[in-house]
């Protein structure tokens, strides 16, 4: 089930296929788009970064789909339990509009619309985001600006490259760097918020990749402090042919601690449809990780053009529960914020 890549090479051999499935602590794949088979208007890439405190969450994507650009910032407030989002598309950029990289390290993406001017880029200090979205809030009339300096943690990360079992030359490459610390200012209208890098912690999921058409994934991710280290986990399933790794593991003190297949138990109503905001268990297979989630607020959002569709749910609460790390210990967590959600796509 869980095999790990070790050796440097080509993400895609010269037929398009992943050259071996896998997952993998560091970025053993190289990225070579000149060897994917698959037309410019079916390839994915994007680069999304999740901050949270213990009080609100900031979020900013800028993703190339081929034949459309989806740029988005999100604002979730976990006190009152409000969240707004607001995104601009942008036609056919076909992976020449953002500049994002080939490379996790690479870091460099930018978008600017006549409302949104945001910014992925490296400095001597580490990555920094700026963001600056005129009209975020049309209603209210309230703009929203961001400028974070983010660290990355000495932690090794989860990478995965896993194929669509149906179609070999499909293929889902990500990185997904949890624990990141950041600190600066975030606006929102009158609000103003001081980040710091001891309280506000975050991710990187940076995603490469040829989809089918239709797909549903859960993922859910979590970064912060635990007994004073930084602490995190990545879990995710339904998305390509897992059957060579999956990409669950929590991360302490440095080191990803592998996990096997999880689920999320989400209560289900007389009418048969999730019930997002009852309380979840999430649990793994193999016994390890035993826990439970408490919604706070349920990000939704739905998009259906017929042969577009694409059904959000971002739930944003706290998880509490056990781990039992690589090495035996048993960790206990409790009200640790996270987000676990369910997408899905048809497009």
């Amino acid at each position: 089930m869980e095999h790990e890549v070790t050796a440097v090479q080509s993400l895609l051999d010269d037929y398009g296929r992943i050259s071996e499935p896998g997952w993998a602590r560091t970025p053993v794949w190289s990225y070579n788009r000149e060897n994917i088979h698959a037309p410019w208007f079916r390839i994915k890439e994007w680069d999304y970064y999740l901050f949270n405190t213990d009080e609100f969450a900031v979020a900013f994507t800028i993703s190339d789909l081929g034949y459309i650009g989806m740029l988005s910032v999100s604002y979730i407030d976990l006190v009152n339990a409000t969240e707004h989002t607001e995104s601009e598309l942008v036609l056919f950029p076909k992976g020449r509009k953002f500049g994002l990289g080939a490379k996790v390290s690479d870091c460099y993406a930018s978008c600017k619309t006549k409302r949104l001017d945001m910014t992925f880029e490296r400095t001597k200090e580490g990555r920094r985001i700026r963001c600056d979205f005129k009209d975020f809030d049309k209603v209210a009339r309230k703009d929203f600006k961001a400028d974070l300096l983010v660290r990355e943690p000495d932690m090794e990360a989860v990478y995965i490259a896993t194929p669509w079992a149906e179609k070999e030359t499909a293929f889902y490459y990500n990185c997904k760097m949890n624990c990141l610390t950041a600190e600066g200012s975030v606006e929102y209208g009158n609000i103003r918020k001081t980040l710091n890098k001891e309280t506000c912690a975050g991710v990187l999921d940076w995603g490469r990749g040829v989809w089918t058409y239709d797909n549903t994934w859960f993922w859910g991710t979590g970064s912060g402090r635990l007994n004073g280290e930084l602490f995190g986990f990545n879990l995710g399933y339904g998305f390509s042919d897992r059957s060579s790794a999956s990409e669950n593991g929590f991360l302490y003190k440095g080191k990803i601690h592998k996990l096997e297949n999880v689920e999320f138990i989400i209560p289900k109503g007389p009418d048969g449809k999730r019930e997002f905001m009852s309380e979840w268990n999430v649990d793994s297979a193999d016994g390890r990780l035993k826990s439970v989630f408490r919604p706070i607020i349920d990000r939704s959002a739905c998009m259906n053009f017929k042969f577009i569709i694409s059904d959000q749910h971002q739930v944003f609460g706290r998880l509490s529960g056990t781990f039992v790390t690589d090495d035996g210990e048993i960790l206990e967590f409790r009200d640790f914020v996270c987000a676990l959600e369910v997408v899905r796509n048809k497009y």
